[in-house]
Parts: C-alpha cells; sequence; structure tokens
C-alpha cells in the first residue's frame, strides 16, 4: 500500500485540528467551569446560566472536528 506524502500531511493536519481544539476547550472550561460551579453554590437559580456557559467551550472542539472532517474527505489519494 502505498500512501502519498500529501495524505499523511492532510492526516496530520486533521489530528491537530483536533487535538488543539479540545486543548484549547479543556483550558477554557477549567476556569469556566470553576466559576460556574462557584456562581451555583452561592445561587441556585444561576444553574441554567452557569451550564450554558459551561456548554459553550465544547462547541470549539465540534469545530476542529468538522474541520478535520472536511479535511479528510478531501483527501485525495
Amino acid at each position: 500500500m502505498v500512501v502519498s506524502e500529501g495524505a499523511g500531511l492532510v492526516a496530520i493536519g486533521a489530528g491537530l485540528a483536533v487535538g488543539l481544539a479540545g486543548v484549547g476547550s479543556a483550558i477554557a472550561e477549567a476556569s469556566i467551569g470553576a466559576a460556574a460551579v462557584g456562581a451555583m453554590a452561592e445561587d441556585e437559580k444561576l444553574f441554567g446560566k452557569g451550564l450554558i456557559l459551561t456548554v459553550i467551550p465544547e462547541t470549539i472542539v465540534i469545530f476542529g472536528l468538522v474541520v478535520a472532517i472536511l479535511l479528510w474527505l478531501n483527501m485525495s489519494g
């Protein structure tokens, strides 16, 4: 099986897209999650807002996954 050099670079790019997006999301969610839990401990009415603010960084990973899928679909040989 012969794999072209370009396909390998596309695979590395797709991996970097997902990996770096995951690391960025994790860093963002660490501080946001701690702040949201602290706010919810003070006032239970902030649960919905805290949940939404905690979920927002997860969309970054979805964007990275979409980029990786687009790279994979456009990979030729």
